[in-house]
Order: C-alpha cells, then structure tokens, then sequence
C-alpha cells in the first residue's frame, strides 16, 4: 500500500507529522489505516528502534497489548471522536458534539502512558459543526509535542482552509472494481452470487462500504434509478420523484442509505471534479450539507420520506445550475 509506506517512512524519519488529513470517497479504508497508524505508533513509540527502521507495513499483531486495548476501547493513549448516541432517541447525533472535541485539550495536556506518544483520531471531520471545527483548530493551531491527529475526511472542499493548512495532506484512491468484489465477498462470507457482487463492486465506485449497502434488498436497482435521475438534472420529473418516494416508503434503513449514499456520491464528484469556481463549490458544499442534515432528521425523528426526495432534487437541481 503506497499510502501506507508513505505513512511508515514518515514516522522513521523522526520528523512526522503532528496532524494528517486522510482524505478521499466514503468506504475505501481510510478510518482502517487511521488505527493502524495508531496502533503501530502506540505500539512502537520509539522510530529509531531496528523494529520500526526494518518494517515493512503498519501491521500490529493482533495478540499484541496495544492492539487488544484498542480492540477493546481501552487504549488510554488513544482518543475517538465521532458521532455518538443520542440517550433520549436512541439515534447518533447529527455531528460529532463539540464538547466531545473540547476533550482533546485535556487529552493532550494529560500525561501519557508508557509510550509517550498520544493519538486522537476525528471520524470524520465532515461531521464537525462549525463550532467544533473551530475547538479543533485551536488544538492544531498549538500541537502538545508527541501528539498526532488523525482526521478522515471523505472530501477536502468541505474542511476548513485553516484544518487543510495545518495538516499533510494523504490522498486515498478508490479501490479497483475487483479489490471491492474481493472485500464485498469476503465480508459477506458469501462469494457465490458472483455477477451481483461484481454489478454491486462496479457501482460502488471503488468503496466497500457502498457496495454492501447495494447488495442489501433491492438497493442496486434502486441506486440504478437515482442515477438515472441524477443523469438529468437539473430537470426534474415529479411524477418520477413521486415514485422514488413510494419506493423509499416505510422504515428500511438500507433504503434510505443508498438513496442518501447515491446522492452524496454525485456531490462529492462535483466537489472533486468541478472548475475552481468558488461559487459554484459553494452552492455544491451548501447541496451536500442541506441534504445530509434533512436525511438526518428523517432518519432521528422518522419523518415520511417522500417530502426528502423532493427537496433533495429541488436543491441538486440549484447546485447542478450554472
């Protein structure tokens, strides 16, 4: 893995990094090689020793202490930060809290363990609310010394300039068509409806994640038919956004999450792919945060999903103009 080299031959160099952007599409194993990262580091918190000079990946053997402290949540080194569970609904919040982010000064300012070395890992750094993203930044801004963070990120138009600048930049490629079948297969542990697996891999546009959630129900066709609507923005046919929202009646989570998953991978190409026109970047970031907060609410308070796909189109069709 060439990401991973890079990552090791940075650590050996004794001059590594306090902060990584680990950016690229939603699935392809970027949060994956955040924890290896974090737990080779833990693991080895010297980079002159032979060991460390002399490896050839981040791999961490998994009866080794730090890699089961981390498997069970109980690594004191290291620090989590995502989405949480809402007590009162029972669902995750809509962003990673902004008091869970403010926890990173005290982890920082405490003293570490035995290795010396402290590691927080932000999954994902979209999900921080503008005031969370600035309780980060304050955190980059004065890095403690023998601290990383590790920030996923699914696409770096939507950091803030000020995070991107304060971070090295590590870019994942989506995986092959094959690698994906491959992964989607074994996850599975069911290899033997080879063609829907591999139309579920094509699709997925190199993401794992996203080919499991087309191979649940009827989620390809349906992601077939986004599509197909996405293809003709920014018209919009309500007599077929009526269908799609009868198809995505009712409480299927995997419904939801491949219309919501589709969608956003028609944004995230935009963001990509887009001229730099930063009006235009604009309204695409503002498409992808409405849409991403209404699915939310649909999602936390079961709301009919009809009127979703109304306003979702309504605002691609915005952020397709021009």
């Amino acid at each position: 893995m060439p990401r991973e080299r890079a990552l090791l031959e940075a650590y050996r160099s004794g001059r590594f990094p306090h902060a990584w952007l680990l950016t690229g599409p939603a699935g392809i194993g970027k949060a994956t090689l955040a924890y290896r990262l974090a737990r080779f580091i833990l693991a080895h918190p010297d980079p002159s020793t032979p060991l460390v000079q002399g490896a050839s990946s981040l791999e961490v053997a998994a009866d080794h202490l730090v890699a089961r402290r981390v498997a069970a949540q109980a690594q004191g080194d290291l620090l989590v930060l995502e989405r949480v569970i809402n007590e009162k609904t029972g669902k995750l919040y809509q962003d990673i809290r902004v008091d869970d982010v403010r926890r990173t000064v005290t982890f920082f300012g405490s003293t570490a363990g035995e290795g010396s070395w402290r590691v927080a890992i932000v999954d994902s750094v979209d999900e921080l609310n503008p005031s969370g993203a600035n309780a980060l930044l304050k955190v980059l801004e004065e890095p403690p010394r023998r601290a990383v963070l590790l920030l996923v990120n699914h696409s770096a138009a939507r950091v803030l300039p000020t995070i991107r600048s304060r971070c090295r930049m590590l870019a994942l490629r989506p995986l092959s068509a094959e690698d994906v079948a491959r992964a989607a297969g074994a996850a599975l542990g069911d290899e033997s409806d080879v063609a829907r697996i591999a139309a579920a891999a094509a699709a997925a546009d190199g993401s794992v994640r996203r080919a499991l959630t087309f191979l649940q129900g009827d989620a390809l066709e349906l992601r077939n038919g986004i599509v197909a609507l996405l293809e003709r923005l920014p018209a919009v046919d309500p007599r077929a956004l009526h269908a799609l929202g009868d198809r995505l009646y009712g409480t299927d989570p995997a419904t939801l999450a491949a219309f919501l998953d589709t969608v956003n991978g028609w944004l995230s190409a935009r963001l990509t792919n887009a001229a730099p026109d930063p009006a235009r970047l604009a309204r695409v970031a503002e498409a992808w945060d409405k849409v991403n907060r209404a699915a939310q609410d649909v999602d936390e308070y079961n709301l009919e999903r009809k009127p979703l796909v109304f306003n979702v189109f309504g605002w691609l069709a915005e952020a397709a103009r021009g």
